[in-house]
């Protein structure tokens, strides 16, 4: 019975982990809430939404993204162009011509990047049969080379614009994980809180106890509640009379 219990853990276990493997395999990047989504441009199934990585080189957004997940192909090492093919997700980091600090993250769909793209400014980047797969018989006589330069080189489908609630709600998503840290919503800069794991308890800033998190030799973590204070409670003790009523 135990050998058969033990049996189908490790299948249990073996499935799980082909599974995970199928669905990372092909897949973007899942980076959540470090890049804000700056621009849109949707005309049906050709979208591109371009996100700002500030104090970021292209090389190092590019290692950053690859860290995550492998792109099915990475163009070289360049410090104003580079992409990276996710499936049907193409990737194009460029340095911002107006902030050259700061990279533009640029999501392009397949139908896209066949409509806008030239075909020879890819091949300087890709290989020559990936751009062949993707254009065929039609497709990459456009000019555009990109948001950074979308004032000089214009796309021909759509137009860009100020993303929308609806819009960051469908976006794709491009952020990453930083492992440690917590990072808050909404905070502008990015501010980050170091996650750490203490024992005891701590206090507010109104001086009110709370629960904390603690970890156990060998163990998993548990959570321990806040102790409420409990006062005994006051009691008072008499003597009594007993009479015996008259007859």
């Amino acid at each position: 019975m135990k050998r058969q219990l033990a049996r189908l853990l490790s299948l249990v276990m073996v499935l799980g982990l082909l599974a995970s493997l199928l669905a990372a395999c092909g897949s973007a990047p899942d980076l959540k809430e470090n890049y804000p989504l700056e621009s849109v441009n949707k005309d049906g199934h050709s979208t591109s939404y371009v996100y700002r990585a500030s104090d970021q080189s292209v090389e190092e957004v590019a290692d950053e993204l690859a860290s995550q997940k492998k792109p099915d192909q990475i163009s070289s090492a360049n410090s104003e162009h580079m992409f990276l093919v996710y499936g049907k997700q193409w990737y194009h980091l460029q340095q911002d011509p107006k902030k050259p600090e700061d990279t533009l993250v640029e999501v392009d769909s397949e139908e896209y990047v066949r409509s806008n793209y030239n075909s020879s400014f890819l091949e300087t980047y890709l290989a020559a049969r990936l751009i062949g797969d993707l254009f065929g018989s039609g497709g990459g006589y456009g000019s555009y080379r990109g948001y950074g330069s979308k004032d000089v080189y214009k796309p021909k489908q759509g137009t860009y614009h100020k993303p929308t609630d609806q819009d960051k709600k469908i976006a794709p998503p491009i952020t990453v994980e930083r492992k440690g840290q917590l990072t808050r919503r909404g905070n502008s800069k990015g501010v980050t809180d170091p996650g750490s794991v203490t024992g005891g308890s701590s206090k507010s800033d109104s001086g009110t106890s709370k629960g904390s998190i603690s970890r156990k030799k060998g163990g998993s973590d548990f959570f321990n509640a806040p102790k409420p204070k409990i006062s005994k409670p006051k009691t008072r003790f008499g003597t009594g009379k007993i009479g015996r009523r008259g007859r």
